[in-house]
């Protein structure tokens, strides 16, 4: 049976987000290929959660992030490591959570719609080795209960794709 990821907002945050893990973790279950797993990833988080732009950027040098798959409008291609919330988040090797992205210092706007974001590493060994990006088009859209069940997506493409 394929993963219906389709329950946008029928129950509240928390719960979505643990029916979401059960079908996430069927989902990508042996499956090794980076491109694969991410490209899946970003498509069912943003089936299920509704958000204005999902995806990630790949650690491809020791102070570049690189574009990989992600659903929404066109992405910046390359981020350094320490700048905008996504280098800030490889550098700091934890979630970055912006309420408004205009307050934050250094901030990269690869598009004007974005009000808040999220940043998630995936972290193996001690070494970032990508990160899972999320924007809203809403100010102040995310909380701990994003921080936590998005980590949790993280562990488990962590633990399937580098372990």
């Amino acid at each position: 049976m394929e993963p219906n990821f389709q329950n946008k907002f029928e129950k509240d945050k928390k719960k979505r987000y643990e029916e979401f893990l059960k079908q996430y973790a069927a989902l990508i279950e042996g499956e090794t290929d980076e491109t694969a797993v991410m490209a899946n990833t970003a498509a069912a988080l943003k089936e299920a959660f509704d958000f204005y732009w999902v995806g990630f950027y790949r650690v491809t040098s020791a102070d570049l992030l690189t574009v990989g798959p992600f659903q929404g409008g066109v992405a910046c291609f390359r981020i350094r490591k320490g700048k905008g919330v996504c280098g800030t988040a490889w550098q700091e090797q934890h979630t970055v959570i912006v309420p408004d992205v205009n307050a934050f210092p250094g901030h990269i706007a690869c598009s004007m719609e974005t009000k808040s974001e999220i940043v998630v590493p995936l972290i193996y060994n001690n070494e970032v080795r990508a990160v899972i990006d999320i924007d809203s088009d809403m100010p102040d859209n995310f909380d701990d209960t994003d921080r936590e069940y998005l980590e949790k997506v993280a562990d488990l493409m962590t633990a399937i794709l580098y372990a």
